[in-house]
């Protein structure tokens, strides 16, 4: 029996479950764990009715040689980091700050994670002592810039951002609570500004995953930072970046003169709230597949933390136009079609 069909049993065990939790208790790409679930219906293991999943007498036959998972924290959901007073005080503003958000939109296939999560982050990078220096943020769906500049912590914070909504609300913000951060207009695929090149200690971004649309993002991350010993943050998925998509990004890296020092296993949860992707969810390959809605924060991903140990060389210079291959490949089940 493969390794991601135990991991479907073993969670069924519990009972009967939303299969939107089961497939974030599993970790193969989306296109696998249908393939899997369909071929466990197939021998009887598993009954499905309105979105729940069960054993079937059969299955728990089979899942009798394995045990209930039990383990996970619920006082840090997992993360290994609580809020702590000082980050408590900054999650208390920024999540007024949050109210007025722009609600995510489907064409530039936004998505946000949980505000405890931005917090959580944030935590972690303070802990690894890369809070103090100047930062760049590549996509700022989360409201990233605005939460880690709350803090007082960094020199300056610096956003690019393809939606002018975020760029303005960013802006105005920071304006408003006497933050240091800029947000500027950019596309990804366009040749990157030479007054961001070499001047920051650490990027973070939460990128697109495709192979070219995670190169784009990587690539312009890396041409800010100022040499050996910068670092970078972003999020990666298993259930859009199945393990051939990580050994390319993770070759990338390599390539790019970082070495990973950190994954934080489903470190980011993305809520389906009312202004994220919960507005366009029909829209997604996933729910036509599925054909319920959802009903537990199932899209989750890890967080990976880089650092140079060479200069910095981002694989992508000047224009790389791709258009609709930034955002969509056959993995891409949880992204608006």
């Amino acid at each position: 029996m493969e390794r991601i069909e135990i991991q479907i049993l073993q969670s069924l065990l519990k009972g009967e479950i939303s299969v939107y939790q089961l497939i974030d208790e599993q970790d193969a790409s989306l296109p696998e764990f249908f393939d899997l679930f369909e071929k466990l219906q197939t021998k009887g293991l598993l009954k499905v009715v309105g979105g729940k999943v069960a054993l079937t007498e059969k299955g728990r036959v089979v899942a009798k040689n394995f045990l209930k998972p039990d383990a996970i924290c619920k006082a840090c959901d997992g993360t290994g980091y609580k809020i702590a007073p000082f980050f408590r005080e900054v999650f208390n503003k920024y999540s007024e700050i949050c109210k007025n958000r722009p609600p995510a939109v489907e064409k530039f296939d936004q998505g946000f994670i949980s505000e405890e999560g931005v917090i959580r982050r944030i935590e972690f990078i303070h802990e690894r002592g890369d809070i103090y220096g100047s930062i760049f943020v590549v996509g700022d769906d989360d409201l990233f810039s605005l939460a880690v500049s709350l803090t007082g912590l960094p020199k300056k914070v610096v956003v690019v951002d393809i939606d002018e909504r975020l760029v303005n609300f960013i802006n105005s913000t920071a304006n408003e609570y006497g933050l240091r951060v800029e947000a500027h207009v950019y596309d990804v695929q366009k040749a990157f500004p030479e007054d961001f090149r070499k001047k920051f200690d650490v990027f973070v971004t939460d990128p697109v995953e495709t192979i070219p649309g995670i190169k784009l993002f990587l690539s312009r991350g890396v041409s800010t930072l100022r040499g050996i010993g910068s670092s970078a943050y972003f999020g990666l998925t298993t259930l859009e970046a199945s393990r051939n998509k990580w050994f390319e990004i993770e070759r990338m890296i390599l390539e790019m003169g970082f070495v990973i020092t950190d994954i934080k296993r489903r470190f980011n949860v993305y809520p389906a709230s009312e202004k994220s992707y919960s507005q366009f969810e029909e829209k997604l390959p996933i729910f036509k597949k599925l054909g319920v809605k959802t009903d537990y924060d199932w899209y989750t991903s890890s967080l990976f933390r880089i650092e140079a140990v060479k200069d910095p060389r981002p694989l992508v210079e000047g224009e790389m136009i791709i258009d609709e291959q930034v955002y969509k490949d056959y993995e891409s089940l949880a992204t608006p079609y």
